[in-house]
């Protein structure tokens, strides 16, 4: 008695599993790597930059009054400079990397540089030499914390060096590839090579069992799952490395002002495309459903066949 019928459901069965628990673990494998990249590229990393921006303004601020050029309100340059400050501390605000204790700790920055600007527009309206115009100086100083001898744990600098900290040890948390997603890609390594040998000797059983070229439906599903598997692990591995010199290229404060934009383009430049990559996650589903179909359609006319035979 012909045992091809049961041997062909068999077969069947271990496919439609194969094909389920491959797709569950690559989709969740995927997403927990590229559900960070974008975070990572539009948050994250711009709210680091946004700080950095705000620490050069600063500076250049204390050196236009370190230099005698903030003379009240009349100092353009200055208010320039602090304008840019809080441009840049809003925009840091608004990514919202660290939750409410960021934006908390962003405002209250901003009330600091409102304080440190009024200390100095104080002093510069004071005569030169004024024992007056060198305290008011002298507070705006310590307010700011830019000078070493000055900086106290509540001053402007210390306070945005925090907050930068825990921007970068979040992106550093995006970037990361813990255990758990190592386990999810072996287990999605182990499915797939276990999937892609079950087509691969389904076909070379349909062809040695009924002696006619493999069914272009079931060659379609192992061409899917051969192709498809591979290229999004490679993208995955690409992308874990694009966020790595993303986290590498912010890990250090610019050297100067200048050299923040450089900073921006070349993080920016790395994750560019990284929402697109993170949409294929949606796709993930729907070519398990297409491996699952053909697979389906592929062996099912065969089963069909037995069962007839049989019933007769």
């Amino acid at each position: 008695m012909s045992t091809t019928g049961r041997d062909l459901v068999r077969r069947l069965r271990l496919l439609l599993v194969l094909a389920t628990a491959t797709t569950l673990a690559l989709f969740f494998a995927y997403r927990g790597v590229h559900d960070d990249t974008v975070p990572l590229s539009t948050a994250s990393t711009p709210g680091i930059r946004a700080v950095d921006t705000a620490r050069g303004a600063l500076r250049q601020a204390h050196d236009v009054v370190r230099d005698g050029g903030a003379e009240g309100d009349t100092s353009g340059e200055f208010l320039t400079q602090i304008s840019v400050a809080q441009q840049s501390l809003a925009l840091a605000a608004s990514e919202n990397v660290t939750g409410l204790a960021g934006r908390h700790d962003v405002q209250t920055v901003t009330g600091l540089i409102a304080v440190y600007s009024g200390w100095v527009e104080r002093g510069g309206r004071e005569p030169e030499g004024s024992p007056l115009r060198a305290a008011f100086l002298h507070y705006a100083e310590k307010v700011l914390g830019v000078e070493a001898e000055a900086g106290t744990e509540g001053d402007i600098m210390s306070r945005l060096d925090a907050l930068r900290g825990e921007q970068l040890a979040e992106a550093r948390r995006q970037a990361a590839f813990p255990w758990e997603l190592w386990l999810g890609w072996c287990t999605v390594a182990v499915l797939y090579a276990a999937l892609c040998g079950a087509l691969l000797e389904s076909g070379l059983f349909l062809r040695r069992r009924f002696r006619r070229p493999v069914p272009v439906r079931l060659s379609a599903a192992t061409a899917l799952c051969a192709a498809g598997v591979p290229v999004l692990a490679w993208q995955t591995l690409s992308a874990h490395r694009a966020m790595t010199d993303a986290v590498a290229g912010v890990r250090v404060p610019p050297a100067g002002p200048d050299a923040v934009p450089e900073v921006a383009d070349e993080a920016r430049g790395v994750l560019a495309d990284a929402g697109f990559w993170a949409s294929l996650s949606n796709w993930i589903p729907l070519g398990g459903a297409a491996v699952v179909a053909l697979t389906l359609w592929g062996l099912w006319p065969r089963i069909a066949e037995y069962r007839f035979r049989g019933q007769r």
